[in-house]
């Protein structure tokens, strides 16, 4: 398998053709002046040493070697043969759904779109497994054979769509069947059927596929995408889909239905909304799976062949130094020598630079080796090593954040996301490098640095559905830690005034016991003095009866008047 790592490089072959008329044009324009002296023919015969072919065999030899330069810097690279490896891992097929229910945006941006990010998700964490898709609706077909080439499973996914099958519904039963079939003949692997709908089925027969897969050792998972409530499906001019009578469809989850068929397949039932909690549930769930050592066939690690084109450029222009104009003999001498002087310097200047690419890219594979075996501590040491040979080779810098960010040195890693991003000349990967910077800081809770990030992903790379479901996603999470620091600082708020009003309660309910027992006092006193003079008047009323009783105890004498 043969491609070119930077293709955009392969633009400036353009300026072949640009050359080759403006060598048409320089060698009309030169017959023309040799014609305003005379003959053509007599004045060849003036001018012997002079050749007419070996100057245009000199031009297209230069002219070829320009060529493959420029391939050169496209960096072309080939597959170096089918890997057979051993891998121990498991086997899931994933089927889904692509039926125009699917394009319902209950779930952003629309189900299908979450689908298969949930899937390039998956298979992103996958790493010795094995990996098959079928798309099904009314019927179903297997997209992608069983494989451990990721990028070819990514691939094919992409192109998923419901064009892809005429016959719309949503036939489960068909797609369980069909992926029963999709395994290896291996035993002993652990096997799952991750079946991504949103639980609509038309044909029936669900419940006993499943079943029948759980009695051949696979486990049925359902992912119910969507909700419950329902959502219209889009027709894709801007308007939503009708029915015979021209109302609108509604397509709701059938939330009972994925339930029953997990429940038969003996997997579980994992509802995906506009979280992240479905994606983990998932990964967990395929991590309970067995693993068994199996034989894997790849195409993923590539070759750098510009090594080829380098020779057979030195050989052109040894070539073109061999080849003279002129057939003058003393000349030929002292020109070849001065060629093959410039020759030599050229080499000597060009070799070192080819072992000294070639060395860095040596380590950067042995890293990649090293990472996706998971030994990522010795994976950063290649990768440093690579970075130590060529400071400038922007893919070693990235791949050491991506061993530093798996080993949750996120600082380091983002550090290092932000050299290659500014080194970077390929818009796609400085994409990959803002996205990953995203990553780690949505992680720690920067929302306002993630986002920033994922929008300047998505201005490199507008079509990446995965980033903008970050940024959305990104944007929500800032939202509701908005609300949640308002709501928070309002509970300070209130918890502050509650306080002030306790103390205020407080320091009214202390006034008004002092008060209470000032009047406790007073009361004690009025009630002290009351006795006092109530025990005077009792005393004085005692010293009247006394007296009055002594006054009665007296004898008593009639006075009479003395003129009556």
């Amino acid at each position: 398998m043969f491609r070119f790592e930077n293709p955009e490089y392969l633009y400036f072959l353009l300026v072949i053709p640009v050359l080759f008329i403006i060598r048409l044009l320089a060698v009309r324009g030169r017959k023309q002046k040799l014609r305003r002296f005379g003959d053509v023919k007599l004045l060849g015969a003036l001018m012997p040493d002079v050749s007419k072919v070996r100057p245009e065999v000199k031009f297209f030899l230069l002219l070829g070697a320009l060529a493959l330069i420029i391939v050169m810097a496209a960096r072309p690279q080939m597959g170096t043969s089918v890997n057979n490896e051993k891998r121990n891992g498991i086997e899931a097929v994933i089927a889904l759904d692509i039926s125009n229910s699917m394009l319902a945006e209950d779930v952003e941006p629309s189900r299908l779109t979450r689908a298969k990010m949930m899937v390039e998700n998956l298979v992103d964490n996958f790493t010795d497994d094995k990996v098959a898709l079928v798309v099904f609706a009314g019927d179903a077909f297997v997209q992608l054979p069983i494989t451990s080439d990721y990028v070819s499973a990514k691939m094919f996914l992409n192109d998923v769509d419901p064009s892809l099958i005429a016959t719309q519904g949503t036939d489960l039963a068909r797609a369980i069947e069909l992926s029963e079939h999709s395994f290896t003949q291996q035993e002993g692997v652990g096997r799952a059927i991750v079946v991504i709908t949103d639980g609509e089925d038309h044909e029936g027969g669900a419940i006993e596929a499943a079943k029948e897969a759980k009695k051949r050792g696979m486990r049925v998972f359902v992912l119910g995408i969507g909700s419950p409530k329902g959502s219209p499906i889009p027709d894709g001019h801007g308007g939503y889909m009708k029915d015979n009578t021209g109302n609108t469809v509604m397509s709701a989850l059938n939330e009972d239905m994925c339930r029953q068929l997990a429940e038969a397949g003996g997997g579980a039932y994992i509802h995906v909304d506009n979280n992240s909690n479905a994606q983990e549930q998932l990964d967990a769930e395929m991590a309970k799976l067995s693993r068994k050592e199996m034989n894997s066939v790849s195409y993923s690690s590539y070759d750098e062949q510009f090594q080829a084109f380098g020779v057979i450029v030195i050989l052109l222009l040894v070539i073109e130094v061999c080849v003279f104009e002129r057939r003058n003999r003393v000349l030929m001498r002292l020109s070849l020598f001065k060629r093959k002087k410039a020759v030599m310097l050229l080499m000597l200047f060009a070799l070192p630079s080819m072992m000294m690419a070639q060395s860095d890219r040596q380590l950067i594979r042995q890293g990649n080796r090293l990472f996706h075996s998971g030994k990522y501590a010795d994976a950063e040491v290649a990768y440093r090593k690579a970075v130590t040979k060529n400071s400038s080779n922007s893919q070693a810098v990235f791949n050491l954040g991506n061993a530093l960010l798996a080993q949750k040195k996120d600082s380091a890693a983002v550090e290092q996301f932000q050299k290659a991003a500014k080194m970077e000349r390929n818009p796609q990967r400085r994409a990959m490098s803002w996205h990953n910077i995203g990553v780690v800081c949505q992680t720690h809770r920067m929302f306002g640095e993630a986002i920033e990030a994922y929008k300047e992903a998505l201005r490199l790379k507008p079509d990446d559905d995965q980033t903008r479901y970050n940024l959305e996603l990104c944007k929500r999470q800032q939202k509701n830690q908005k609300q949640q620091n308002k709501n928070q600082n309002d509970k300070k708020k209130q918890n502050k005034q509650d306080k002030k009003d306790q103390d205020k309660q407080n320091k009214q309910n202390q006034n008004k016991d002092k008060q209470q027992q000032q009047q406790k006092q007073n009361n004690k006193m009025s009630r002290d003095n009351a006795e006092q003079l109530l025990n005077a008047a009792m005393q004085q009323e005692k010293n009247t009866q006394e007296r009055l009783k002594k006054a009665m105890q007296q004898p008593r004498a009639r006075k009479l008047d003395k003129n009556w």
